[in-house]
């Protein structure tokens, strides 16, 4: 932009801003001589009694008092419950409720060991039974590992070198380590 740019703009916002104030001083003071500034002083008789003069000469109606209705409809008054002149105490606010105690708790004595802990779950599934005769004696049980390995075995047979089992079943097996610690029952697989 050039300076002449820079100098015409200026000039026509400096116009703008001259016609805004000449609007606002037109409505403002100038509205054609309708109200005129007569005001005359107070009690002269030129200015009625029940009107008021406001700030800039224009003149505002002022409606009569009704003294008759102010009078009207009186009715005796209740006795007051308190003198507000004299001084007395306050009543005591009312007593707080009565603390609730809390309930004692009794610090339980930690579990007592009884003995050595249990011995860890025997980790084999009855897969099923074979009966090479009708005699329950003649049962032999199929368990297998967590890997699938099976393994045969009669009532009172090791399997796996550590466990012993004690009973065959229709649906389950009870097998105890050899030890006789942690008899366990093991239902039978359904695949």
């Amino acid at each position: 932009m050039s300076a002449t740019d820079t100098s015409r703009r200026q000039l026509y916002l400096l116009a703008g801003l001259a016609a805004v104030l000449a609007a606002v001083l037109y409505f403002e003071f100038g509205r054609g001589g309708a109200v005129t500034s007569t005001a005359a002083p107070a009690g002269n008789g030129a200015q009625p009694s029940n009107q008021a003069a406001s700030a800039g000469g224009r003149v505002l109606p002022v409606s009569d008092v009704k003294l008759d209705a102010l009078n009207g409809g009186e009715r005796p008054l209740a006795a007051a419950d308190r003198n507000p002149f004299r001084f007395e105490q306050k009543a005591p606010p009312p007593a707080p409720p009565a603390p609730v105690a809390p309930p004692q708790q009794t610090a339980a004595p930690p579990p007592v060991a009884l003995g050595p802990p249990p011995p860890p779950p025997i980790p084999l599934k009855f897969v099923g039974w074979l009966n090479a005769t009708a005699a329950q004696a003649d049962r032999v049980a199929i368990l297998a590992d967590a890997r699938g390995n099976p393994f045969y075995g009669k009532e009172g047979d090791i399997i796996e070198g550590r466990y012993r089992l004690l009973r065959i079943a229709a649906d389950s097996v009870d097998v105890a380590y050899a030890d006789g610690r942690g008899r366990q029952t093991i239902r039978l697989q359904s695949q």
